[in-house]
């Protein structure tokens, strides 16, 4: 078949493909679970979401990881950094639940790793 291709899961970046980071749908979920005061969604529901945005934060918390580097051992920006990044490796490590809560802990771990990110990237910034 002509234009044919396989998608292949690679949850560990084995193959060195990263994924873009289309940072306004996470954001627009992001924002929509936080406003949740209780979730009807289903279990599985939950489950697909709380998927979606540990591969996302995952994603994030590597180009934190790339940013901080750039920068000296000892700046403020680099040790918060490895702060958000501790975060997120604990949070990340915790089995995944198909609960509101599980969801909403992923969809504030992304808020706080775009946060940083941002704070990385004007530290790179040209000055305007």
């Amino acid at each position: 078949m002509i234009g044919a291709h396989k998608v292949q899961r690679d949850p560990e970046n084995l193959l060195g493909t990263q994924p873009s980071l289309d940072r306004g749908p996470y954001e627009a979920l992001v924002s929509a679970v936080l406003a949740w005061k209780s979730s009807h969604l289903d279990d599985c529901d939950h489950e697909q979401i709380a998927l979606q945005m540990t591969e996302h934060a995952r994603g994030l918390a590597r180009d934190v990881h790339r940013h901080a580097l750039r920068l000296p051992e000892h700046d403020g920006r680099r040790a918060l950094a490895e702060v958000v990044l501790g975060d997120a490796e604990r949070i990340l490590a915790e089995p995944l639940e198909a609960t509101a809560a599980c969801v909403q802990d992923r969809a504030r771990l992304i808020r706080a790793l775009y946060a940083r990110l941002d704070r990385l990237a004007a530290a790179f910034a040209p000055p305007a």
